[in-house]
């Protein structure tokens, strides 16, 4: 017998964790887009993930400000740009 007359407890499963809903904003109004041309160039590392946590949008809408930054010169691309990861950091002078 697989399990031993019954003796051995049955394994139950473990409950799923619950992932707390995140309420992000899928446009950006006026204020968050101050927030976002004041606050993100400032970061170290800018990715699509920490501009969704800081501002409170969705992945989508941060991917688009990182783009946005990007244009008006306030950002630079780390490394090879790639489409998987979208990894930024901050102008810093003497460079370009």
């Amino acid at each position: 017998a697989a399990m031993a007359g019954g003796r051995s407890k049955k394994k139950k499963w473990a409950k799923g964790k619950v992932k707390e809903k995140l309420a992000n904003m899928v446009m950006f109004d006026k204020a968050t887009y101050d927030k976002m041309m004041k606050e993100i160039p400032k970061a170290k590392l800018i990715t699509p993930a920490v501009v969704s946590e800081r501002l409170k949008v969705n992945g989508s809408v941060a991917r688009q400000a990182i783009r946005h930054l990007e244009e008006k010169g306030l950002i630079q691309v780390v490394g090879e740009k790639s489409a998987k990861m979208l990894i930024y950091t901050r102008k810093v002078g003497g460079e370009d």
